[in-house]
């Protein structure tokens, strides 16, 4: 039985007359994602983005479990495919759908004739196959209001039969919208902010600080694993690991304490700025929620902004722990998150850190030190890995 994937298409819709770029890096993301599975082709029908197998032995549950994550795609099903001739499509019917029929006690038939020269219209199609249906698989019933399945007969220049549709990963596709660059720690915020621009259309890098030998090389390995479940959604990540001892040290050693974490987090904010932008992106993203730690009060947040002069997008600014833990659980990154390997912003915690700091008295504080040489040292030493889906 010949099988293709119906996907449709989410805000892709509403974006006039860019409708067919965006459409098109659809199809390109989606011909990436499933290069593994195998070859396809891809055709575009109304609001319908039709991907057919070139070859018979392609896995569909792996193909499913791929496009299941591709951004741009509000829905999708998996049809069967046969000739245009009624008794065919009611055999085929009972063949691609039976086992899903058998599990369900209602059901509907939808009859969609595209093609006009097809002898029977879309109710008569309709009646016809709930008709077999219902004469050959027992008990069952109709119910044309709220059925558990409804079985849909699509006549266009073939027959597309196909059940319900399931529910895709919506947003925009990646790449429409441009490249930013994440701060990636190993805990539960930053990949799931990540996640979340992502699925607003953009590709990502991502910016990791390391701090040998206060941080482990399981705590580097962690943040890959995280990298590598956000690419399931974002597609290829660049992974930047930057070297930060040298600067956390001169921090401890030169700064006042109570200042440690925010002057840190703007040395950061610096040292992702010139990767960021020298890799093509336009923007920066990070998993700050407001009042969550003393770092992230709106009064420390200005004075970290105060350095960036890209955008900075902080999709959790407004999300509890509990709603951002349920993202995490969802996309399967909160159990890799949870695991006990620190990363460098707990090195030199300040037990009674600043909350209401101003400008002024970073600047002051940081100016007591030098700090240039060293951000354009941990630029330069800072290496990359791509991390695949």
């Amino acid at each position: 039985m010949k099988k293709v994937i119906l996907v449709k298409n989410g805000e892709i819709v509403l974006k006039g007359l860019n409708r067919s770029t965006f459409e098109d890096i659809l199809i390109k993301n989606m011909r990436r994602r499933l290069a593994s599975v195998g070859q396809f082709t891809f055709r575009k029908s109304q609001s319908t983005i039709v991907a057919e197998p070139v070859d018979d032995d392609i896995d569909f549950d792996e193909a499913v479990s791929q496009v299941s994550r591709v951004f741009g795609i509000v829905g999708f099903s998996v049809a069967a495919v046969c000739e245009k001739d009624i008794e065919e499509i009611k055999r085929t019917t009972l063949e691609f759908l039976g086992d899903d029929l058998r599990n369900v006690r209602t059901f509907k038939v939808n009859g969609k004739r595209s093609d006009k020269k097809f002898p029977m219209t879309s109710p008569e199609i309709a009646a016809e196959v709930g008709a077999h249906i219902l004469s050959n698989i027992h008990p069952l019933k109709v119910d044309v209001h709220e059925p558990e399945l409804t079985v849909t007969v699509e006549v266009r220049d073939q027959v597309l039969i196909h059940g319900n549709q399931r529910k895709g990963a919506g947003g925009l596709p990646i790449g429409s919208s441009g490249k930013a660059a994440l701060l990636l720690s190993g805990g539960i915020d930053s990949p799931v902010a990540g996640y979340m621009m992502a699925k607003r259309g953009l590709m990502l890098d991502a910016v990791h600080f390391v701090s040998p030998p206060y941080t482990s090389k399981r705590a580097e390995l962690k943040v890959h694993a995280l990298a590598k479940l956000v690419a399931r959604y974002a597609g290829r990540i660049k992974l930047y690991v930057v070297p930060f001892t040298e600067i956390q040290e001169a921090i401890k050693d030169h700064c006042p304490e109570d200042m440690f974490t925010l002057i840190m987090r703007r040395l950061m904010m610096r040292i992702a700025q010139q990767i960021a932008v020298g890799d093509g992106c336009k923007a920066l993203i990070t998993g700050e929620s407001l009042g969550q730690v003393a770092s992230q009060t709106i009064d420390a947040l200005h004075c970290t902004n105060a350095v960036a002069t890209v955008p900075v997008f902080r999709p959790l600014i407004g999300m509890d722990k509990d709603e951002i833990i349920d993202i995490a659980r969802r996309i399967d990154t909160f159990e890799t998150s949870l695991q006990p390997f620190e990363d460098c912003c707990t090195v030199f915690t300040p037990k009674h850190p600043k909350t209401r700091p101003t400008v002024e008295m970073l600047e002051e504080a940081e100016a007591q030190f030098d700090f240039a040489p060293l951000v354009a040292r941990a630029v330069k030493e800072s290496r990359y890995h791509y991390i695949e889906p």
